[in-house]
């Protein structure tokens, strides 16, 4: 799927900066940033799921009977 990304000056810098830096190209930098801020999107729920449901066990528990 093709989009368009519209950057400040100092974002579109920045990539560009870091895809130079790593001689690897701004777009490939950015699907990469991309898929490391979703999966700790998706890490990052699953352990607060996981936090309260060991917090509140016993309630989960008395809800379900």
């Amino acid at each position: 799927m093709a989009m368009t990304l519209r950057l400040t000056d100092e974002e579109a810098e920045a990539l560009r900066q870091a895809a130079e830096d790593e001689h690897r190209s701004m777009q490939d930098v950015a699907r990469q940033a991309i898929r490391e801020y979703t999966a700790r999107r998706e890490v990052s729920f699953a352990e607060a799921v996981d936090f309260v449901v060991r917090r509140d066990a016993e309630l989960i528990e008395r809800l379900g009977r």
